[in-house]
């Protein structure tokens, strides 16, 4: 009911004349949190990944199967432990104007390997060698056989030069991608290097201003974190247009397995059986939005179509806990951002829990705040979003033992040691399966994407990671 009161409010103010245009030759886009970083290095956050993927450029992207295909180099293997990645011509120049050669591919996978504190680091322990032949040619030699290497090169490439002098790319980022940055202070300023567009990315967390300044002209585009009333409302505006896909970003309830309740695997099956999935995509989230078993979705050529999502069932929760011996009601502290839809859904499936003996306080923190205590593990209960996963790869950062934070993403330090033999093998069906038994998250859905702009911005499609690749081409008239 708020978020509709939310709707009339905007339609009054849209009577009351508060949509008048605003012009501008800028493309301004409202974001509800600014990125972390800009160095992709430690990026994990949604909004610095988004970015980051326009600022610099991988020697790797992948198809709309998630299959890997050349960005900035092809590849040939020689055999199962060498592998020559060849420069082609596009993405060859940073934006400080130096050229980008093999040294620069070599320089950037090698700090990443000796970097103590970057999340991604664990990713790349399986190199043994990296080294340039020639300008335009990089050998990567491993310690063990990956038939999957290429497919992990996503890392944007930095310049040798700067990365030698402990440049601050999280704040003054250099990379080769067809934006580069220009000012951030309170917003981030951007320049489309093909055409010198300006692109203005600016933080506005809530989601009605988001719609307001949407209607007024004050941003041309914005792209999730609105809750369905407001996107319907979106739709029925006659300078408004809403573009809508089926999406692949997963979301989850992630666990703290040191904490002395939450260790037990019958309490966290409880509270996965505790969340209704079905009733809050039907009734909080947007279209496109559906529930999920794993990471990776069922179409994924790694993914596990075979395993079901959890039903609902609070009597089976409240049995599980009461053979944990765990006294009702549970009290369970959950944590989430400030974030309206975030808060939202956070309330809905505090009221589901309830029949199951949950008793769910939820705290919500500024975006800040709430990813340093979930990186630092200051946490029973926590709710995030993996955005932009192609790899199952995910399996290793989020899950092996020998990713605890800072050297990868097992914020909630599962250790399982055939879990981790699954995926030192490859085994992506076994490691999914396993994962779903474990419940290190609570698997909830891969939540729709959708796009709103004004009536003059053409050529920007949402995709269904939700990346901001469109912001490349958009075009405003």
């Amino acid at each position: 009911m708020r978020y509709l009161a939310t709707a009339w409010a905007l339609c009054c103010l849209a009577l009351l004349g508060c949509t008048r245009t605003v012009a501008s030759s800028e493309i301004r886009m409202a974001l509800a949190q600014a990125p972390l970083t800009l160095d992709p290095r430690y990026a994990t956050d949604a909004a610095s990944e988004r970015v980051n993927r326009l600022i610099y450029r991988p020697l790797v992207d992948f198809d709309a199967h998630f299959r890997p295909v050349p960005a900035l180099a092809g590849w040939k293997c020689a055999d199962a432990l060498h592998c020559r990645f060849s420069l082609g011509q596009d993405g060859r120049r940073f934006h400080d104007g130096s050229a980008l050669t093999a040294e620069d591919v070599a320089a950037t996978y090698r700090s990443l390997l000796e970097l103590k504190d970057s999340p991604h680091t664990a990713e790349f322990a399986n190199i043994a060698e990296v080294k340039a032949a020639d300008a335009d040619t990089v050998d990567f030699t491993l310690r063990a056989a990956d038939a999957q290497f290429p497919a992990r090169l996503i890392i944007g490439i930095l310049p040798a030069r700067l990365i030698a002098q402990h440049h601050d790319f999280a704040r003054h980022p250099v990379g080769s991608g067809p934006l580069r940055l220009t000012a951030w202070s309170k917003t981030l300023k951007l320049e489309r290097t093909a055409d010198h567009r300006r692109i203005v990315l600016e933080e506005v967390r809530d989601p009605t201003v988001r719609v307001l300044k949407l209607l007024r002209g004050e941003a041309d585009l914005l792209q999730g974190d609105l809750p369905p009333e407001l996107v319907a409302y979106l739709k029925r505006q006659a300078d408004v247009t809403v573009r809508e896909t089926p999406g692949a970003n997963f979301s989850y309830l992630g666990f703290n397995l040191q904490d002395p309740l939450l260790k037990d695997e019958r309490v966290r099956r409880a509270v996965t059986l505790a969340v209704d999935r079905g009733a809050i995509i039907r009734n909080v989230l947007v279209g496109g939005s559906r529930p999920a078993a794993a990471i990776l979705p069922p179409e994924h050529w790694a993914g596990n179509a075979g395993l079901p999502p959890y039903a609902y069932d609070p009597a089976q929760a409240r049995a599980l806990l009461q053979q944990a011996g765990v006294k009702l009601p549970l009290k369970l502290v959950y944590k989430t951002s400030t974030d309206a839809q975030r808060v939202r859904l956070a309330t809905a499936m505090q009221a589901q829990m309830r029949p199951a003996g949950i008793a769910l306080e939820i705290r919500s923190l500024d975006w800040g705040t709430f990813f340093d205590d979930v990186k630092h593990g200051k946490f029973q209960l926590y709710g995030l979003t993996w955005v932009g996963i192609k790899t199952p790869e995910i399996y290793r950062l989020a899950f092996h033992s020998d990713s605890m934070p800072p050297a990868g993403a097992n914020r909630g330090h599962l250790q399982d040691k055939q879990l981790d033999r699954l995926i030192e093998n490859g085994d992506w069906r076994g490691a999914t399966a396993r994962a779903h038994q474990l419940l290190p998250y609570v698997p909830l859905w891969y939540e729709g994407q959708f796009a709103a702009m004004r009536k003059n911005i053409a050529g920007y499609q949402p995709r269904a990671d939700g990346n901001w690749d469109s912001l490349a081409t958009v075009t405003k008239q």
